[in-house]
């Protein structure tokens, strides 16, 4: 995913009324809950997909993002940090470099608490109170930036706001496959 929008990766959903089924007027209604939790599935599945068919892609990553002052101002940030080439080149590369990470949040200009910042890559912590984690190790580091599919968590300490969003690689092939052709 490079942050630009395709016609070719887009959902709509639409209501006929061909089933016959008597409408849905209330969300307490038990198929609402029932249509709506069977949609999400679905839209997350074919959201998933179109990351992992990013051109070039080799790898994803899930952005979680916690702690801010709103689930919007997490989105922001979350997607600051899935759309920066800087990052997703480092994710190319195998490149744990949370220092990246930072930028990406601070970009966001959204509330931070820097003293409380903290990062992690999977279940390895990286930044602590807004530093280099006491027991910082780079080789783990490294290593979750070598899987296929890893997470990047964020705590910015603003709030209750959490959101996540996935995204992928930049890859030499991202160059290739978007240079090679014209529309």
């Amino acid at each position: 995913m490079d942050g630009d929008t395709s016609t070719s990766d887009t959902l709509m959903v639409f209501a006929t009324g061909a089933s016959g089924m008597a409408p849905v007027t209330s969300e307490e209604d038990l198929r609402f809950r029932a249509f709506t939790a069977a949609l999400k599935t679905v839209c997350l599945d074919l959201a998933m997909q179109v990351v992992k068919d990013g051109e070039g892609a080799s790898k994803i990553a899930a952005i979680t993002v916690e702690d801010a002052a709103s689930p919007a101002s997490a989105k922001k940030i979350a997607c600051e940090i899935a759309n920066s080439p800087l990052i997703k080149t480092a994710m190319a590369a195998g490149d744990a470099n949370w220092g990246r990470i930072v930028m990406a949040v601070g970009k966001a200009f959204e509330p931070i608490e820097l003293e409380s910042l903290a990062i992690w890559f999977d279940d390895v912590q990286v930044a602590k109170d807004g530093a280099r984690a006491p027991d910082y190790d780079e080789a783990a580091a490294s290593a979750v930036f070598a899987k296929s599919e890893f997470a990047i968590r964020v705590s910015v300490g603003a709030g209750t706001g959490r959101a996540t969003v996935w995204t992928c690689d930049l890859t030499h092939g991202y160059v290739d496959i978007n240079g090679a052709y014209r529309t």
